[in-house]
Order: structure tokens, then sequence, then C-alpha cells
């Protein structure tokens, strides 16, 4: 019996040791190549803009660089839209599809500084196109 408490005893501690070791810090490598820094993880990362597509008919979207709209298409199938830009250079329209288990927002990515029309249409027809502006800025 006494070795069975020695086996248990011996086990906790082996476990809060290996638990002890994966508390590490969160801090990440800072741009020097050297060294950490304290900033946290995705620090660079940029929030979408979310709109509905009834709200974008002769809307003005600002983004910055890398950014992202992503439109709700509301009741409407997220992938019966098409989408054209004026400049490419400028912005990307991205169509809505549906995956194995989720469904996926049409959406417009800022690519560089400017401005430009976005044109959206739906294949079930009956619905007037969505003209919209997309002015985009560089990131500060």
């Amino acid at each position: 019996m006494r070795t069975k408490n020695w086996a248990a005893l011996g086990a906790a501690a082996l476990l809060a040791l290996t638990l002890a070791g994966c508390g590490g810090s969160a801090e990440t490598a800072d741009d020097s190549g050297g060294g950490t820094a304290s900033e946290p993880i995705g620090k660079d990362t940029i929030a979408p803009v979310t709109m509905s597509a009834n709200d974008l008919q002769g809307a003005r979207v600002e983004l910055v660089v890398g950014q992202v709209l992503n439109i709700n298409t509301d009741s409407l199938a997220v992938d019966s839209y098409a989408g054209e830009v004026a400049d490419p250079g400028i912005a990307e329209f991205t169509p809505g599809r549906v995956g194995d288990s989720a469904e996926f927002n049409p959406g417009v990515t800022a690519l560089s500084p400017g401005s430009t029309e976005v044109t959206m249409t739906n294949e079930q027809g009956g619905i007037q196109p969505l003209t919209f502006t997309v002015e985009v800025t560089e990131r500060d």
C-alpha cells in the first residue's frame, strides 16, 4: 500500500513540473531580430469592416491597405453576388461561397491607396446592381 502512495505522489510531482514548464510568457520576437518584445501576438491585425449589402448603394467605404470589407448579404445567398472593381490595383472583390460547414460572405480587400468604384450584381435577378466607392488609405 505504501508503494502505491509513493507512486501517486511521484506522478503528481511529475505532472506539476510538466505543467509549470508550460506556463511560459507570451512574448514575441521584436522587429530587430534579437530579444523579445512584450507586444501582443497579432498586433498588426486589422479588423474587417462589416456592412449590409442593403446599406452599400451609393455609400463611400473607407478602408486601410490590407483591410477587408465583409458584406452581409442578409436573406440572399452569400454566393449569389458577383462583383467588379473599376481599378483592381486598389481593391479586389472576393465572391461569397458555401463550404462544407460554413458560409463565407463576399468581400472587398483594400490593396493600395486610392479610390475605386465597386459594382455588385445578384444572380437571382430582380435586384438592381449595387454601386459604391471604396477609398483606401495607407496604414499608420
